[in-house]
C-alpha cells in the first residue's frame, strides 16, 4: 500500500509540536435600542471582545407597525423604520470598531424584540453570550430582559446583565 493511499502524504511531525485547534471565536451580540443602558452594554461588550479576541454583534429589530388604515402610509412608516434602523447601526458599527479593531457582525430584524433575540440566538451558533443593560433607577430591569428571565430555559447561552447605573470607569474596571 502507498503512502497516498493509506492517507499517510507526509512524515508525521515530532509529537507534541502539533499546534491545538484555534477557539472559536467569542461573539458577544448586544440588543441595539435608544437606551441609556444600551449604551454601557456595549462598552461592556466591546471590552470583552477587545480582551479575549472576540467579536461584537448588534441586533436591531424593527417593531411591526401599528398603522393599518392606509397601506401606503405603512409602508412609509416601515422603510423610514428600516432606514433608521440602519442610520443607528452605522453609527453604533463604527464606535465598536473604534473600540475593539473590528467591524461588529450586524442583524436587522421585524417583530417582538425578546423573541427576535432569543430566535437569532437558537439560530446562530457563533454567538456565546448575550450582553444587556439593565434599566436604572427602577426595580423593573426592562421588557426583554424581563422577558428572559421568565423563558431562561429557551437560551442555549449565557446572559450578562450591565447595570445601568455603572459609569464607563466602573465597566472597564469589570470587563
Amino acid at each position: 500500500m502507498s503512502a497516498a493511499a493509506s492517507g499517510m502524504d507526509e512524515e508525521p511531525g515530532p509529537v507534541g509540536r502539533t499546534q491545538p485547534p484555534a477557539p472559536p471565536e467569542r461573539v458577544f451580540l448586544v440588543l441595539v435600542d435608544e437606551s441609556e443602558e444600551m449604551a454601557n452594554a456595549l462598552r461592556f461588550a466591546c471590552r470583552r471582545a477587545q480582551h479575549t479576541q472576540g467579536r461584537v454583534a448588534l441586533l436591531y429589530v424593527i417593531e411591526p407597525v401599528e398603522f393599518q388604515h392606509w397601506l401606503g402610509v405603512g409602508r412609509i412608516m416601515e422603510e423610514d423604520a428600516r432606514a433608521a434602523a440602519e442610520q443607528r447601526l452605522q453609527a453604533l458599527a463604527a464606535r465598536v470598531f473604534e473600540q475593539t479593531g473590528t467591524m461588529p457582525v450586524v442583524y436587522i430584524r421585524e417583530g417582538s424584540r425578546a423573541e427576535e433575540l432569543v430566535a437569532l440566538v437558537n439560530e446562530d451558533p457563533s454567538i456565546s453570550l448575550v450582553v444587556l443593560g439593565t434599566a436604572s433607577g427602577s426595580s423593573n430591569p426592562g421588557p426583554v430582559v424581563s422577558y428572559l428571565l421568565a423563558n431562561l430555559r429557551r437560551m442555549p447561552i449565557p446572559i450578562t446583565l450591565v447595570p445601568g447605573e455603572l459609569t464607563p470607569e466602573q465597566i472597564d474596571r469589570v470587563s
